[in-house]
């Protein structure tokens, strides 16, 4: 099967367009003819085992959150979910969400419920995901439990997002700092050094900056290869459980990795509790749904070991205690949830106030590291600019 987009006019002349499947284009024309369309045009989007450089063949977390978002609309509006999906596929969605939506849609039709249908696809989405689904379906309000989910989703983009937004400038700053290394020392420095012609009788710096911009005219294409090998090592080394369990352990011990790490995990494990209570969810059971949600091997063992407390008849409160996630402060407000019955609400507060926080924090590291940055740079470059000139001054020096 292949995906197709076809334009085409219903019997009263009005223009429609959308994405359906089909063999091959025939086999297009001729389901479209069945539905009382007269084709203007199909084209081929994507093959189902069709793969592009240029254009993605995955499902990604912008793609989850608008098809959530979507079918909260449609479930609250009446529609029925087989027909919200078809509806969602006719948009203007990217080939790998539309070959998605079929699967669901096939399932669908061959009686599968919407959390089996959605469980067969572990990659895209979480069982954190299925397992409120499953409930929804349950307690008939599907819809609401989409609008939660969408939010979710949305917050997590826009964490995403903002993490990103917050190095991308200091990465710029690094990014030009070494591109003006590679100038001087490539360029500037070996014009500069024609004009010596003893180094034995030029100053000591002079000496070690001319030594470096040879090794490195010579060796560049090696230091170049060595770099992208490191790179290509370290990403390889990150993909191996021992080495992220290792980097998990090592970035809850460095003071400023620390605090972004525990914040977003609390945001992550807080914020599916708020949602997964307002579900209608046992303590017991949304504490484990919503470990699945750390990405932190340790903090999602210590999340387990609260739980495992909870089962055999310790307090909410003091088991999440002698947790790293909860802070003294959110640990008082978590016993005032725990007395008062309004744990959901409570869960709640802690997301709002860590996002808040979260904010805050890469606010104030972002306005730290770019004048670091920035005063690396500036003495780095003026640190060659002086020993260029003082080099220059010696020349008259060792002429008398």
């Amino acid at each position: 099967m292949a995906l197709f987009k076809y334009r085409a006019y219903d019997s009263a002349g009005a223009k429609t367009e959308g994405q359906l499947d089909a063999v091959d284009s025939q086999d297009a024309m001729d389901r479209l003819k069945a539905q009382n369309l007269l084709v203007s045009e199909v084209s081929l989007v994507k093959s189902a085992n069709q793969s592009s450089i240029f254009a993605s063949n995955k499902v990604t977390l912008a793609d989850v959150e608008f098809l959530t978002a979507e079918l909260s609309l449609l479930l609250a509006s009446g529609v029925r979910i087989d027909k919200g999906l078809d509806i969602i596929k006719k948009t203007k969605a990217k080939p790998a969400l539309a070959q998605l939506l079929s699967k669901l849609s096939q399932s669908l039709k061959k009686g599968s419920s919407l959390s089996d249908s959605v469980a067969q696809h572990p990659d895209v989405f979480e069982p954190l995901y299925c397992n409120l689904i499953q409930l929804g379906e349950a307690s008939g309000n599907l819809s609401l439990v989409f609008a939660e989910l969408a939010k979710d989703l949305k917050f997590r983009q826009e964490l995403k997002r903002k993490i990103i937004s917050s190095i991308t400038y200091p990465l710029v700053i690094l990014f030009v700092c070494l591109a003006s290394v590679f100038f001087i020392f490539n360029f500037i420095i070996p014009k500069m050094a024609t004009i010596f012609t003893d180094l034995d009788a030029v100053p000591w710096y002079t000496r070690m900056m001319i030594n470096t911009s040879n090794w490195m005219v010579e060796y560049q294409g090696l230091l170049i290869l060595g770099i992208l090998a490191a790179g290509a090592a370290a990403y390889y080394a990150f993909k191996q459980p021992e080495v992220k369990l290792w980097w998990q352990q090592v970035s809850l011990k460095l003071p400023l990795i620390r605090n972004m790490v525990g914040l977003t995990e609390r945001i992550r494990f807080c914020g599916s509790m708020a949602m997964m209570l307002k579900s209608g969810v046992m303590v017991d059971q949304a504490m484990r749904l919503a470990a699945g949600n750390i990405k932190n091997y340790q903090l999602k063992r210590e999340i387990d070991i609260a739980r495992e407390k909870i089962k055999r008849g310790s307090g909410l409160t003091q088991a999440l205690s002698q947790s790293a996630l909860f802070p003294d402060f959110f640990v008082s407000l978590l016993e005032i949830g725990e007395q008062s019955g309004n744990l959901e609400q409570i869960f709640d507060e802690i997301t709002q106030r860590s996002r808040q926080e979260f904010e805050s924090w890469t606010q104030r590291m972002t306005t730290l590291i770019e004048p670091l940055l920035i005063l690396f740079m500036g003495a780095f470059v003026g640190g060659v600019v002086v020993a260029m000139l003082l080099s220059m001054v010696s020349i008259n020096d060792v002429g008398f």
